[in-house]
């Protein structure tokens, strides 16, 4: 298998509305994937840009995490970019997939890119 290969294609960057989430089958598995814009409008930086977690919420036992609301948290280590699951409010790291609440409901973070084109990638694993 060659590296191409193992990218997926999930969609175009101007296909999310900013600051929202899709779902996209990578392989067998379902894949939140988010478009973090900051309030200026940009989309470069640290905290700015495309993440992709698994959808499945560990806790709810639901793939519904691409529906969740995008903020950013205080933690012990500094501000922490999260979706808060829509199902029981619990906040995913969108950079590690860890739960800030009980990290036995931690979840995958899969690697992304995105291309000059717009293209969104996300690896298969």
């Amino acid at each position: 298998m060659t590296d191409a290969a193992s990218w997926t294609f999930v969609c175009h960057r101007d296909d999310i509305v900013p600051n929202t989430g899709v779902c996209a089958k990578v392989g067998d598995a379902q894949v939140a994937v988010f478009r973090v814009v900051a309030p200026d409008g940009t989309e470069d930086g640290p905290d700015n840009g495309i993440f992709a977690i698994d959808n499945f919420d560990v806790r709810s036992q639901a793939n519904v995490l691409s529906r969740g609301l995008i903020g950013e948290l205080s933690t012990e280590t500094g501000p922490a970019l999260v979706v808060a699951s829509p199902v029981y409010k619990n906040h995913l790291c969108l950079k590690t997939g860890r739960c800030l609440e009980d990290e036995a409901w931690s979840v995958k973070a899969w690697a992304v890119a995105c291309g000059d084109d717009g293209a969104i990638m996300v690896r298969a694993s």
